[in-house]
């Protein structure tokens, strides 16, 4: 009997030894009935941790700056495997701490060009994604958007106001680009309220050094979470290194009470975005609610929006923005909130907006997200048809498209050509109206050749004689920016009335492009817009200099023909509409 304890006792040493030390490591990963144990106990304790915070931010657990309540939920969401080193394996949990190197640890879909490991969400050098946000969306900051309409291809620059992008959709409609990569601020720097044309007259080792010291700011108050670009309520605005002219841009936000933010187009404030809850900012228009052109002068058209437009906080709102030259028409939530307005120049009120400029993320207060930031250049055409579609009642068209019916004057000179009255080339003249307009607006496209000359007439007498000095005067239609005209006096740009007035410069596409202008003439008043930017706003009445000191006898006519004042170039005029103003 003694033999069997003594046995029985011998046996029972390594059992208890193993009790105490555990199985070897590799034992343990094998599996064994211990191995079991303790590899379901630890993957156990590791799943709560590991589970996504309770916080409305998208996916991206790993984000520094998120609330995750230890110091290891950076691994991956959903740990479910019962392995407690999982690092053969990419998708499966490690219940480790140097999970870290785990580069796949995203949602239940592998996507590694969606990782960022690195706290400051901006320099990840390892992230391939070319696409921008590719279904990164995820139900955790947007539970009521989620899964609105799949398919928002239907997009056009036209301002029907059902045909915006899709809140839930990360992908850009047909003929848009991703303005943000879903990862970092490549593209983007920092810049605030300041006037552009200054820091574009800057030397450019300038520009670069307040780049590089303003994207230091934008680091600090700026991050990436999921497809969500998020503010603190601080700092420099993000800026587009991109500039754009005529745009039509999509792109959602959510805010937080008491906020106050906005988007700055062509560096220029804003689109308003805010509170309309706070009753301490009524007395400035916060209960008119956003999208207003706030920073236009009191009683601008566009200064307050239309309707009431925002949503509920906690909601996200979506604007469609239309911008052609400074022509800007704003959608909030689908409705129309500004209507073709012009949109001030901040800084020099004299002045119009820069020709392109670059979009600005404005924010103060709270925090604000941002996402879905889709942009879609418009072509000449696209920007044409959207300024002729605004405010055309009442005109009438003044050329069919196929003679020269209802002109007279230097009608053997001219000649029809696609729809267009073209000047023969070696020829000149003016070419009018039969009627006679006392007040009125014309709308015309019109195209110059390289060095291309013509110009309007504008209460021309008739004749024969020189329009720019017998009529009320000639509005100069010429290719500015040609090298011949380099040194020409300000007053014989495009857009001037000849001789007495300059227009601002740099607002005429390229030869052999179509151009869109309006004029209105109201008493000794002049106004030209082109291309959507108000180049020249005067009161003929006040001029007292003349170029070489020529007078103009005729600038004071108080009616007369419309036309066209050739000077040996084939420059070509369409779309042409007259609405007379009636006398009050």
């Amino acid at each position: 009997m003694r033999k069997y304890l003594a046995a029985a006792f011998f046996a029972a040493i390594p059992f208890g030894f193993f009790l105490a030390n555990g199985l070897p490591e590799a034992s343990a990963r094998e599996g064994g009935f211990l191995g079991n144990l303790f590899s379901k106990r630890k993957a156990k304790e590791c799943e709560t941790p590991c589970v996504e915070p309770a916080k409305t931010t998208p996916v991206k657990t790993q984000e520094p700056k998120k609330e995750t309540p230890k110091p290891e939920v950076k691994p991956e969401p959903k740990k479910e495997t019962p392995k407690p080193e999982g690092k053969p394996e990419p998708k499966k949990e490690t219940p480790k701490p140097e999970v870290k190197p785990e580069p796949k640890k995203e949602t239940p879909k592998p996507e590694p060009k969606k990782e960022t490991p690195k706290p400051e969400v901006k320099p990840e050098p390892k992230k391939e994604a070319p696409k921008t946000e590719v279904k990164k969306e995820t139900p955790k900051s947007e539970p009521k958007k989620e899964v609105a309409k799949a398919d928002p291809k239907k997009e056009t620059p036209k301002d029907e106001p059902k045909k915006t992008a899709s809140a839930s959709s990360s992908t850009p409609p047909a003929g848009f680009v991703n303005l943000f990569n879903g990862k970092d601020f490549s593209n983007w720097w920092g810049f605030g309220t300041s006037d552009p044309r200054k820091f574009k007259a800057l030397p450019p080792a300038e520009q670069a050094k307040i780049k590089e010291a303003n994207m230091k700011d934008i680091l600090a108050h700026w991050k990436v979470e999921g497809n969500e670009i998020v503010n603190d309520g601080k700092g420099l605005y993000l800026t587009t290194e991109k500039e754009f002219a005529d745009y039509e841009l999509h792109l959602e936000y959510k805010m937080l009470p008491k906020g106050d933010s906005g988007i700055y187009l062509k560096y220029t404030p804003q689109v308003q975005i805010w509170d309309y809850t706070d009753k301490d900012k009524f007395k400035i228009g916060a209960d008119k609610g956003s999208g207003g052109l706030w920073n236009n002068s009191a009683g601008a058209p566009g200064k307050d929006p239309l309707v009431l437009a925002d949503k509920p906080f906690g909601e996200w709102n979506k604007f469609r923005i239309i911008q052609v030259g400074a022509r800007t028409t704003v959608y909030l939530n689908d409705k129309l909130v500004v209507d073709n307005a012009i949109l001030e120049n901040y800084f020099d009120r004299k002045m119009p907006l820069l020709q392109k400029g670059a979009i600005q993320l404005q924010t103060h207060g709270s925090e604000i997200r941002w996402k879905n930031i889709f942009i879609k250049e418009l072509s000449p055409e696209e920007a044409n048809k959207h300024l002729a579609s605004k405010a055309n009642s009442g005109f009438e068209s003044i050329f069919d498209g196929k003679t020269l019916k209802g002109w007279t004057g230097s009608v053997d000179n001219y000649e029809v050509v696609d729809d267009s009255i073209q000047c023969k080339k070696g020829k000149g003249g003016v070419l009018y109206t039969d009627k006679k307009y006392s007040d009125f607006v014309v709308r015309l496209e019109f195209m110059v050749p390289p060095g291309g000359n013509n110009g309007l007439a504008i209460r021309y007498p008739g004749g024969n004689k020189d329009a720019a000095y017998i009529g009320m005067t000639e509005l100069q239609v010429l290719d500015s920016e040609d090298a011949r005209y380099a040194k020409l006096d300000p007053r014989q740009y495009h857009g001037s009335s000849y001789g007495m007035a300059p227009a601002h410069r740099g607002y005429l596409r390229a030869p052999n492009t179509w151009n869109y202008q309006e004029v209105t003439v109201k008493g000794s008043t002049i106004k030209v817009e082109l291309n959507g930017n108000i180049i020249l706003d005067t009161d003929l009445s006040k001029i007292t200099e003349y170029m070489a000191k020529s007078p103009h006898p005729g600038k004071d006519l108080k009616e007369g023909h419309f036309g066209f004042a050739g000077h040996s170039d084939p420059v070509r005029f369409r779309n042409l509409q007259i609405k007379p103003i009636a006398a009050k």
